[in-house]
Parts: structure tokens; sequence; C-alpha cells
């Protein structure tokens, strides 16, 4: 193939991103009208069954019967209608109550005859276009598995912004990630130019990280507290996409035992990433036990040497994170005030220090490896 100009090349561009933005438009606006269709179907099923106008079995009978005359229709199991009225009763708030937009069931001598289309209003504080971009299926999980309001928001917009599958809703319910968010033990108020990148530097991180990957028996192999990092490490390193996951979205994995000499020193950084939205290196530092003082100066001396010798000028200064197995908060939050470098700190559980509900709730590892 002959050589292409660069305006040509140019125009493939611009076409493909404009293909690229209608396609996610239209599987946008599917599920949306999917969702409003739900919702509507949910109503009907919910003021019916409830009231008492159905009798036992009814939902057996009409998902028998809608197979019947619409073949090859799929989605519309007694299960999945029951999800519809979960669906409704759950979010039943956000109903339109003029009387073109309700979804209400139309009479004519006491018989049913249309269910309308819903429109959901745009209420101030909901995240309405979040909302509806979420498949049904992720709303299912969050209904089922979160009962709080603005616990299962959370849910719904984490599920938005980094498109989680059904799995990945599951294991953030699990992980209970609601409760782990901006509570970190750290310094960024006073260590970032200004609050509002505080601010999101605290919502980077959580306090807690569910390393469900980790292989309990061979960390507790070796007492030597050193040898037991390292294969902390090499798990993380081998499972680093789930790592990622757990972290966010926004961050890169550049290297593990990443390393700088200075002035005929060798420092050695256990992981090292980068944070787009935060345009900011982020060094990690493992640990096998409980938190120690000593760790706060370690990566506030990593976090020197980032900043001198690897840090780009349009980056801002470099973040660090202790992970240790347990860490009493309050004394964190005591010490670390003192240091000038932006840090937190961290703890993490394993699958085996789980609830055995929760456990049995995730995906074998193996099915983890391929789905991701």
């Amino acid at each position: 193939m002959d050589k292409i100009e660069p305006k040509y090349l140019q125009a493939v561009e611009l076409i493909k991103k404009a293909i690229l933005q209608s396609q996610y438009n239209a599987i946008r606006l599917v599920n949306q009208e999917q969702l409003k269709l739900y919702f509507g179907i949910g109503r009907y099923i919910s003021e019916n069954s409830r009231n008492g106008f159905w009798g036992t079995g009814a939902l057996d009978i009409i998902s028998a019967q809608l197979k019947n005359d619409l073949p090859g229709l799929m989605g519309f199991g007694v299960t999945s209608l029951k999800n519809m009225r979960k669906f409704y009763e759950a979010w039943s708030e956000l109903e339109d109550n003029s009387a073109s937009a309700l979804a209400e069931l139309q009479n004519i001598d006491a018989q049913p005859v249309e269910i309308r289309q819903v429109q959901l209003p745009n209420s101030v504080g909901f995240p309405l276009a979040e909302f509806l971009s979420v498949p049904f299926t992720q709303h299912t999980r969050i209904i089922e598995g979160v009962k709080d309001r603005e616990e299962r928001i959370f849910y719904i917009r984490l599920s938005a912004m980094s498109h989680l599958t059904e799995k990945g809703i599951i294991k953030a319910i699990k992980a209970d990630d609601y409760h782990h968010r901006g509570v970190l033990p750290n310094n960024f108020l006073t260590t970032f130019p200004d609050a509002r990148s505080a601010r999101r530097a605290i919502r980077a991180f959580k306090d807690e990280y569910l390393l469900d990957f980790i292989n309990v028996e061979e960390l507790d192999a070796d007492d030597i507290e050193d040898v037991d990092e390292k294969v902390l490490e090499n798990e993380i390193v081998e499972n680093i996409r789930d790592f990622i996951l757990k972290f966010g979205k926004e961050f890169l994995f550049i290297k593990n035992q990443y390393t700088v000499d200075v002035k005929g020193h060798t420092f050695k950084i256990d992981l090292l990433f980068f944070n787009r939205e935060l345009n900011a290196l982020v060094a990690v530092e493992l640990k096998r036990g409980p938190f120690k003082t000593a760790y706060l100066g370690q990566l506030n001396g990593y976090l020197t040497v980032l900043d001198d010798f690897v840090r780009k000028p349009h980056e801002n200064p470099s973040i660090g994170l202790v992970l240790c197995k347990s860490a009493d908060k309050s004394i964190v939050e005591y010490l670390i005030k003192d240091y000038h470098k932006p840090m937190g700190v961290a703890t993490y559980r394993t699958r085996e220090e789980m609830p055995e509900k929760f456990r049995n709730a995730l995906p074998d590892i193996e099915e983890l490896k391929k789905l991701l």
C-alpha cells in the first residue's frame, strides 16, 4: 500500500473518532431506553402484584405467554420480571409525577390498556446521566447488595465512571469501597498546593484494599519480614491488572523495584505508578506487618528522590502510600502531619480474612484471571 499523506491520515482519524462516538452514543441510548422500559414494567408489576390484583404464580404465567407470543424474546423470565419490580421499587422516588410522564396503568372499564414510557426527571443532585448509563444487570446487583440510598448512588457512579462489569460491581460491594473511599490517613491538605487537588487525591485512594488474589500460605511461609514482603510484591505484580482495578482506572503501572541512584546510593521503590488525573508519580511501599513509624521517614526519602531525579517539570509532586497489614489511624494521622511530602497509609485484607459469605460470593481466582 502506498504511503498515505498526512492530511488523509488526519481525515481517517477524525472519521474513526466520529464512528466510535456514534457507536458509543447508540449503545448509551439503547441502555437508557431499556432502563426506562424496565422501570415502567416494574411499576406495572409492582402495583398489580403488591396490591393483590394478581394471584399466585402470575409472573410465571405472564413470562411463559410472553415467550410464546414473542419467540426468541430474551430477558423476560420470571427472575427478570421480579428484578424489574425491584428496580422500580428501589428508585420510585425518581418518577415525574405529572400525568403525562407517569408510566401508570391506564384503565378503560377496569381493563389495563397501556404501559407508557417513563420520563425520569433530572433531579438536582442526582446523577441521572450516570444512572442511565449503567446496565440493568449492574443496577440489579447494586440493589441486591446495598440498601442505603447514598451508598447505592456511590456504586452507580463508580460503575459508570469505571465501566464496571457485573463481576466488578459485585467485588466493589464486597470490598466495601463505599466506606473505604476518602478516609485514608494522610497529610494531603497541608502538602498539596490547593484544597481542590488535595480533595481529588483523597478520593483517589482507599484506606483499605482487598487483595483477594494473595496466596496467604505462601505469604506466611517464612518469618523473615523482607522475604515475606518480596512474596507480597510478586503476588501483586503477577496480578497487576487486578491491583490497578482496585486502585482506580487512572493509575498506570510503571515498574516494581524501581531503582534510582543518587550520590552513590541506590533507592528501590517497591511499586511505582503514575496517576493521570493527579498528574503525579505514586510510590507504594509494601509492608508485611503492622505500621511502624520508620516507614514514613523511608517513604519521605523516596519521594524526595523521585521529585528531584524522576519527576517531569509539568508533573505535580510525587505521592507516597504505605500499604501494610494493619495501622492505628489515629497515630498515623498524628505522626504524618509533620512530613512535607504528600503521603498516606493504607491497609490490606486477603480473601481468607473476609467473612465466609463474602468469600463465597467472589469469583474463583482462575475465573478472575480469565475475566482480566
